[in-house]
């Protein structure tokens, strides 16, 4: 999963200008066209991903909270898992550095990672790591990328950000055999919040795209279900295999339908 910031839904489904890459990407994947964020500002976003939860919605907090999320899950299950962010070294809970903000990682704030300084040290990556493992074919089963505020759409231009995704984590993923026929690696791209203006369904609509091959090819969606982040959270636990999804993801609408059935 990687995420990106603060673009409402017409600025990139479409919009080939700014975003060439992804929009391909959309084209051989599937593209949820009714997914909206859960609230501004960014910060409960990304917990309502790892959490089922808003927790907060100052994005200067840097409290660890001690609440059911999916870090716990797979610790528990011993499904592997890292978190892969720009600008940190590895087991870095501190707060923001440069052009990286822990707003954007909600693991870092989790008690079950930050309150351990074993589990922070094996799972908190520098992004460089990625690349390695995917090299060693050591790419754990779930992982979650953190690019820096100007890499995310966040602060620099949207090419930049296009560009930063295909060439770092695309094109990486596309030679990996997971990502190839017959392989069952899943890349979500997703937006955390759209513009502030726009407060449909708490956040705003939000571009979130998937890709891979169990990925419905250049598939809109064509129900009308509603899906906010607790979806993906469900989503991505149903993938990994694990059972009752914390908090609002336990009742949310599932993103089957991108799928291929088996």
């Amino acid at each position: 999963m990687v995420l990106e910031e603060n673009q409402s839904y017409p600025t990139v489904a479409g919009n080939k200008g700014a975003w060439p890459n992804l929009n391909n990407l959309i084209n051989v994947g599937s593209l949820a066209t009714n997914y909206y964020a859960n609230a501004h500002n960014s910060i409960g976003n990304y917990f309502m991903l790892a959490t089922g939860q808003l927790l907060t919605s100052d994005d200067n907090s840097t409290t660890v909270w001690v609440v059911d999320n999916i870090a716990r899950r797979m610790l528990a299950n011993k499904v592997s898992f890292r978190i892969y962010a720009e600008g940190i070294d590895w087991g870095y809970t501190g707060g923001n550095t440069d052009l990286y903000v822990i707003r954007h990682n909600p693991f870092a704030m989790l008690s079950d990672v930050a309150g351990d300084p074993t589990v922070a040290k094996a799972v908190l990556a520098p992004f460089g790591q990625f690349a390695v493992d995917l090299a060693n074919n050591a790419l754990p089963e779930f992982s979650f990328i953190v690019p820096n505020i100007d890499d995310d759409a966040h602060s620099g231009p949207l090419l930049q950000a296009d560009g930063w995704l295909q060439n770092n984590v695309v094109n990486l993923l596309a030679k990996n055999a997971a990502f190839q026929a017959g392989g069952d690696g899943v890349l979500a791209v997703v937006f955390d919040e759209s513009a502030i203006a726009d407060i449909a369904n708490g956040g705003g609509q939000v571009v979130a795209a998937l890709w891979g091959p169990v990925v419905k090819q250049g598939y809109l969606q064509t129900s009308n279900t509603v899906y906010q982040h607790q979806s993906m959270l469900r989503t991505v636990m149903m993938l990994l295999g694990l059972p009752n999804p914390p908090a609002a993801a336990a009742t949310a609408p599932t993103m089957a339908e991108f799928f291929v059935s088996k």
